[in-house]
């Protein structure tokens, strides 16, 4: 399978300077770009088709964690924003389960694509994870499932949209909401966004989307998913050094499993 049979690249032209160009400056403008419509129709049946095979070998597991996804720290109280709890819950297929003839591992390591990403991210490369579960995870968030509000401790993240819950399980966020590389963490305002008090942006994507977004400093979540239609999304995750492998602690709590 190659390239151009996987993607709608008269859509979106990713090796055209223009489009690459037109899609840097949404993303740094925005801090999210969304791309429908780029998967082909059929290519998205056959990852859909992929993962309802493969959802009964899924990990799910349920966590608790603060915002900054760092242990609660001792030196405010539990009810402070920085040590207060979310919830997050949902199933996951990791890259050793994703069959070798799948469109997510052609696209994974294509050229072209990752070019692309590097011109849109302004990386000098991307690399795949070293070890064997986290480069391409499917992720499922079934009725009552949810990603809590966080940030992200990389600097970008590339998605696919592969099928959209019957309700509920929008992308919710509020760009430029810290500054962690000066460690300000911004506690106030994020007090206010887990009461429910502080405006949001919701990110609209439809099956065979691939989006991209910089969720380091802008806090966002998954709104719990509702009806009987999983939410199926796939992390295609990479790191701008090789040789990087995803701890063995978040290892464990992800995929409940080291290799």
């Amino acid at each position: 399978m190659s390239l151009t049979s996987i993607v709608d690249l008269k859509k979106h032209p990713i090796s055209d300077t223009d489009f690459m160009q037109s899609c840097q400056t949404k993303l740094d403008q925005n801090g999210a770009l969304v791309l429908e419509g780029f998967l082909l129709p059929e290519v998205v049946a056959l990852i859909k088709a992929e993962g309802e095979k493969y959802e009964g070998q899924a990990y799910f597991c349920a966590q608790k964690h603060t915002v900054y996804l760092s242990p609660q720290d001792p030196e405010f109280s539990n009810s402070h924003p920085r040590n207060r709890l979310v919830a997050s819950s949902k199933g996951c297929i990791t890259d050793d389960q994703i069959p070798q003839n799948s469109p997510l591992q052609t696209l994974y390591h294509d050229t072209d694509f990752k070019k692309f990403l590097c011109t849109v991210l302004k990386e000098e490369a991307l690399h795949q994870y070293a070890d064997p579960l986290s480069s391409i995870n499917l992720h499922y968030t079934r009725t009552g499932q949810e990603l809590g509000w966080h940030f992200d401790n990389s600097s970008f993240a590339t998605t696919l949209m592969i099928q959209e819950p019957e309700a509920g399980g929008a992308f919710e966020y509020v760009s430029d909401f810290r500054d962690a590389d000066r460690g300000e963490m911004n506690f106030e305002d994020v007090g206010k966004v887990l009461d429910g008090e502080t405006p949001v942006n919701r990110l609209s994507m439809s099956a065979g989307a691939l989006i991209l977004f910089r969720g380091r400093n802008a806090i966002h979540r998954v709104a719990p998913v509702e009806g009987g239609r999983t939410r199926m999304l796939v992390v295609l995750a990479y790191n701008s050094k090789p040789g990087i492998a995803l701890s063995e602690a978040a290892r464990m709590t992800f995929y409940g499993r080291l290799d």
